[in-house]
């Protein structure tokens, strides 16, 4: 219902490149979903690169984000061509050697998960994002085991949908110089993340700021400004059924995943009346 009364972000991309400095980042990059539109307001400075949260229909048909890293406007508009179809997207993201993630394993964002999506992420997708600063703790935690079961880099990102929460989450590569250290670094599992999770009064602040602002855009919607009294309530619930959600998945993933590992044993038939 916000989506309907509100944009999700209301951030200048210069101003926002200028707070991202001020908080220690070294490489700059914006996700907005399905576009390239803010990152692409700020390539005149040499440490910003493309990038895009894609909304992507997976074969069992549930929906997923991806992060999709230092790209061309040229490739985006591709990426959106096949969003609906994973292997085509799948394909193409390889075969050009772009790296992406798994963003948000457990939470409900997106909808219903299925055991096939997890098939797909373990044996195709190159990483997975463990910090995300809208989380809470114990959904980044659960996010990070399975991409150390999986051996798969991590990566962390603020979600922020305000400046308020930018670079509240990031992603770190030890020893990196420039932005193709960065990447290769990525590849090689040498990423780290840094920052810190996600909390109810994290995410009730940032869709307060977002109602806030959009009441400001229009002044029409001052009409609407008791229902931000409710604002609260709803984060508390969304919160409740993201728990719920993590759990219920991560504890599926996880023990799929072991059972996989067990070693196949069949008793052999006796020969001669001894045991083979």
């Amino acid at each position: 219902m916000l989506n309907r009364l509100s944009r999700e972000c209301y951030s200048d991309p210069e101003q926002l490149y200028h707070l991202l400095h001020r908080r220690g980042m070294n490489l700059v990059t914006i996700t907005d979903h399905d576009s390239v539109e803010g990152a692409a307001r700020l390539l005149q400075y040499p440490d910003v690169f493309l990038s895009e949260e894609v909304t992507c229909r997976m074969p069992a048909g549930t929906t997923i984000h991806v992060g999709v890293y230092d790209i061309t406007e040229r490739q985006h508009a591709q990426i959106q061509r096949r969003r609906d179809d994973l292997v085509a997207l799948l394909i193409y993201l390889t075969e050009r050697r772009i790296f992406f993630s798994i963003n948000h394993v457990f939470s409900s964002l997106t909808g219903p998960r299925s055991r096939e999506d997890f098939a797909w992420f373990e044996n195709y997708f190159p990483a997975v994002e463990t910090l995300n600063g809208q989380l809470l703790a114990g959904l980044n935690s659960r996010a990070d085991h399975l991409a150390r079961l999986w051996r798969k880099p991590a990566v962390g990102g603020s979600d922020a949908h305000t400046p308020a929460s930018a670079a509240s989450a990031y992603t770190q590569v030890p020893g990196a110089r420039s932005k193709e250290e960065f990447f290769a670094g990525l590849r090689a599992g040498r990423s780290r993340v840094g920052g810190r999770s996600g909390s109810y009064a994290t995410l009730t602040r940032e869709v307060l700021l977002l109602a806030s602002r959009a009441v400001r855009e229009r002044t029409w919607k001052a009409i609407l400004v008791p229902l931000m009294f409710a604002i609260p309530a709803v984060t508390l619930v969304n919160y409740g059924r993201e728990v719920a959600f993590g759990h219920l998945w991560a504890s599926r993933a996880v023990k799929e995943y072991k059972e996989r590992q067990r070693p196949f044993r069949i008793a052999a038939p006796s020969i001669m009346g001894e045991e083979a």
